[in-house]
C-alpha cells in the first residue's frame, strides 16, 4: 500500500458525471508527472485513475524476485525538480522495484498528488463524444467521468501476456505472472519451480528463484544475450560527485540516441585490429551494464561489427556454463546482439552449474500441455509445484487495446490498429481528438531511458494544451496523412537499424499471437525525436488540426 503524507486521506470516488479538464489513465512516471504539471503549472482540474492501491505503475505490479531496473538508478530519475535529485538518495547502482517505488512515492508525497489521483480503479471504456467535445469514461465499477482531454499514462509494459497452454486450468500447483506478483512475495523453499520465459524478466528471476528452491527447470524458448550489471551500492563520495554534475548528466542524457548520460564510442570494432577489439570488449563486459552496447558506434548498424559483439558473448557464455551442452542451448544463433531488448544479469549464466537447475529447449521439445502435477514437452514431463510466468507483456498496444477506447463516429482503437499501430509522433491517433498517448507506439519508448521520453512527451503535452488555452481553441486531433508519413518515418528509421533482424522480439510484437508484426518503436533516436516534436510545435503543430 502506497503511502500518503500527514494527515492525508484518500480521495473519494467521484460523483456521478464527474467532469475535469483531463483524466490521465496511470499512476508511474508519466502520470504522476503529467498530474503535476497540468494541475501545478496550468491550473487545470485533473484527475488520474489507477488500477493498483498505489503509485508505481509498471513498477507496482513488477515485485517479481531480482526485479529491478536495468538503467543506473541516477539517471533513472525524474529531471524537472532539483530538490527532489537533491533530497533523494539511491541506495544501489541498479534499484530493485521496492526502492523505485519508495522514490515515486516520495515524488508524489512532495508534490501532495494523491489527492487527485484515484486508486483501485480500472477503466474499461472512453468514448468520445463529439457533439459536447469531451471524453466520456466509464470504470469497471460502473463509475462515469468526463474530459476534455484524455491522457493514457498505462506504460508500454503493463499487460501481462500468458499464453494459452492446455491445462492450465488442472493444474494443482500455484501459477504466477511476473508482471502480476503478489505483494506478499512467493515463498519458493523447498519447492519445484518451473520458469517459463528467459527475456529480461527471467533473467533477472532464475537466478533468485534457484538460490531459494529445491529445483528450478527453466523452459527456454530463445536463447538471449546477456551483460552482466555488476550491480553493487552507491557510496557516498559517488551520491555527492552526482548531486553535484547533475545538469550536466541531463543534459547528455537529453542529447543522446537512447538517454542514457553516456557516450557512444566514435570507432568501429572493425577498424581495431583482434587484441585491442577483445580489450575493449573486456573492459566493457568488467564495466558491465548497458554501457556494453557504447563500446563501438556502429553495433546496431553493422551486421559485421555486431558479429564482433555478438562472437564475444557467446565466447562469454561457453566459459561461462560447465556444461558445453547447456552452454550451446544458452548460445543465441538467431538473432544480433541488442536487437531485441539486451538484459543485464547477476550471475544468470552462472545459475546455470547449479545442481538443482534444469534447463530444457522448448523450442526443440515443445510444451504440449499442463498437467495436474507439472508440464509435459514432447519429449518428457517434468513435475513441478509452482509455474512462474515469465513471458513479458503484450507490449506497448496492449494496455491500450484492454480499454475499449473509441473515438470519432465510435472507431474502436482496436479497429484503427488492426494492422498494427498507427500514431503521429507516438502521442496522437487520427479520429481520436483531444487523446494524448505518452510513450505511445511510434514513440522511442521502450528503445530508451523512459524517465527521459516520459518528461520529454509530458512537457510536449503540457505545452501543447497550453498554447491550446491560450488561442481559445478546444480541440486537437492528428491529420491522417501526417500519421500515415510519420508510420513510415518509423519503419525507415528501423530499417536502418539491425533492430528488425530479431524475428522474436516484442518490439515486433512478436511474442503475441495473432498480433500483426509491425515495429513499434521509433529508432531513430531520443535526440532526433524530441527535435522534431520541437520544430511540429513551432510549425504550429504540423500535422494536427486545431479547431475552436
Amino acid at each position: 500500500m502506497a503511502s500518503l503524507a500527514p494527515g492525508q486521506s484518500r480521495p473519494a470516488a467521484p460523483s456521478a458525471a464527474a467532469t475535469y479538464d483531463a483524466v490521465i489513465i496511470g499512476a508511474g512516471f508519466a502520470g504522476l508527472y503529467q498530474l503535476l504539471t497540468l494541475r501545478d503549472k496550468l491550473g487545470l482540474k485533473a484527475r488520474v485513475l489507477e488500477a493498483g492501491d498505489g503509485v508505481g505503475g509498471t513498477w507496482y505490479w513488477n515485485r517479481y524476485p531480482g526485479a529491478r531496473c536495468d538503467s543506473e538508478s541516477y539517471y533513472y530519475s525524474y529531471s524537472f525538480s532539483d530538490e527532489v535529485q537533491q533530497e533523494w538518495s539511491w541506495s544501489e547502482r541498479y534499484p530493485e522495484h521496492g526502492e523505485i517505488r519508495r522514490y515515486l512515492n516520495f515524488v508524489a508525497d512532495k508534490f501532495d498528488l494523491k489527492r487527485d489521483i484515484q486508486f483501485n480503479t480500472r477503466v474499461a471504456s472512453a468514448e468520445y463524444d463529439a457533439a459536447a467535445n469531451l471524453w466520456r469514461l466509464r470504470t469497471e465499477a460502473g463509475e462515469s467521468l468526463s474530459a476534455r482531454f484524455l491522457i493514457t499514462a498505462v506504460g508500454c509494459l503493463s499487460s501481462a501476456n500468458i499464453p494459452n497452454i492446455a491445462g492450465l486450468e488442472r493444474f494443482s500447483g500455484q501459477w504466477y505472472h511476473t508482471g502480476r506478483w503478489p505483494q506478499e512475495g512467493v515463498d519458493f523453499t523447498g519447492k519445484r519451480v518451473g520458469l517459463i520465459g528467459t527475456g529480461s524478466t527471467g533473467i533477472q528471476a532464475a537466478p533468485v528463484i534457484a538460490a531459494q528452491a529445491a529445483h528450478l527447470t527453466v523452459f527456454q524458448r530463445t536463447a538471449n544475450y546477456s551483460i552482466p550489471a555488476r550491480n553493487g551500492p552507491v557510496g557516498p563520495e559517488e551520491l555527492r560527485e552526482i548531486k553535484a554534475n547533475y545538469a550536466a548528466i541531463r543534459e547528455k542524457a537529453r542529447g543522446s540516441t537512447n538517454g542514457h548520460p553516456f557516450d557512444i564510442a566514435e570507432d568501429s570494432p572493425l577498424d581495431l585490429d583482434e587484441p585491442a577489439r577483445l580489450a575493449r570488449y573486456e573492459a566493457a563486459w568488467e564495466r558491465g551494464g548497458l554501457r556494453f552496447r557504447a563500446a563501438f558506434r556502429d553495433l546496431l548498424t553493422n551486421k559485421a561489427a555486431n558479429d564482433t559483439a555478438s562472437d564475444f558473448i557467446r565466447a562469454k557464455i561457453r566459459a561461462i556454463v560447465r556444461d558445453p551442452r547447456v552452454a550451446e542451448m544458452l548460445t543465441p544463433k538467431d538473432h544480433p546482439f541488442a536487437t531485441k531488448r539486451p538484459p543485464i544479469d547477476t550471475e544468470y549464466f552462472e545459475t546455470f552449474n547449479r545442481d538443482n537447475v534444469t534447463l530444457v529447449d522448448i523450442k526443440a521439445t515443445p510444451i504440449e500441455s499442463i498437467t495436474p502435477t507439472g508440464i509435459r514437452t514432447s519429449e518428457a514431463e517434468y513435475p513441478l509445484d509452482i509455474i512462474v510466468f515469465a513471458t513479458g507483456f503484450d507490449a506497448m498496444t496492449g494496455p491500450l487495446l484492454a480499454i475499449d477506447i473509441r473515438g470519432r463516429d465510435g472507431l474502436s482503437l482496436r479497429e484503427a490498429w488492426s494492422a498494427g499501430p498507427r500514431t503521429y509522433l507516438g502521442l496522437q491517433v487520427a479520429g481520436f481528438p483531444n487523446m494524448f498517448t505518452i510513450t505511445g507506439p511510434g514513440s522511442p519508448s521502450v528503445l530508451t531511458n523512459m524517465p527521459v521520453a516520459i518528461e520529454q512527451h509530458v512537457d510536449w503535452i503540457t505545452a501543447c494544451i497550453g498554447h491550446m488555452r491560450r488561442q481559445g481553441l478546444q480541440r486537437i486531433e492528428a491529420r491522417p496523412e501526417a500519421a500515415e508519413r510519420w508510420v513510415a518515418h518509423v519503419n525507415e528509421a528501423a530499417n536502418a537499424t539491425l533492430l528488425p533482424l530479431a524475428n522474436s522480439s516484442w518490439y515486433l510484437g512478436a511474442n503475441v499471437p495473432g498480433k500483426p508484426r509491425v515495429f513499434m518503436p521509433y529508432a531513430g533516436g531520443m535526440a532526433n525525436y524530441a527535435r522534431r516534436c520541437a520544430e511540429v510545435a513551432a510549425n504550429d503543430y504540423e500535422g494536427f488540426v486545431l479547431a475552436r
